[in-house]
């Protein structure tokens, strides 16, 4: 059985549209092999200044849902100082204030406690990066 701490990373293929992807099943996976039925943390971490972590229920258009807020809020124009990339990519840069770039998460008895319509997802609207990071560790 690995130590008290474990990490890993994954690499993510987003693709060059604005995503929300479903990582739960690699959480579970990862955790089954290294929590050994233990309690502890998962900590989901993206390196990268223009995505984030969020849970949230998918499959039933939230995951639109979330896109298109993001698009109210932060409209992909002209108005961002941040101006290398893509048109409108500064917003990309300001999304991680509305989406963190983790999220800290209850292991018990090795397995994910999430609720009954959550899912741990990767946002990523940043068409100009195709390849993510996403690091899963486990302290328990």
């Amino acid at each position: 059985m690995p130590g008290p701490f474990t990490t890993r990373t994954l690499t993510i293929s987003s693709g060059s549209t604005e995503t929300v992807t479903d990582l739960t099943r690699a959480c579970k996976e990862f955790l089954t092999e290294v929590a050994g039925g233990r309690d502890g943390l998962l900590n989901v971490f993206v390196p990268h200044a223009t995505a984030g972590i969020a849970l949230i229920e998918t499959g039933a258009g939230s995951d639109a849902d979330l896109l298109a807020a993001l698009h109210t809020l932060l409209p992909a124009d002209d108005r961002w100082q941040h101006r290398h990339g893509s048109p409108g990519h500064g917003r990309d840069h300001v999304v991680p204030a509305f989406v963190p770039p983790h999220a800290t998460l209850p292991v018990i008895g090795g397995r994910l406690e999430l609720g009954t319509w959550q899912s741990v997802c990767l946002v990523d609207t940043n068409k100009d990066n195709a390849n993510r990071q996403v690091r899963l560790s486990f302290l328990g």
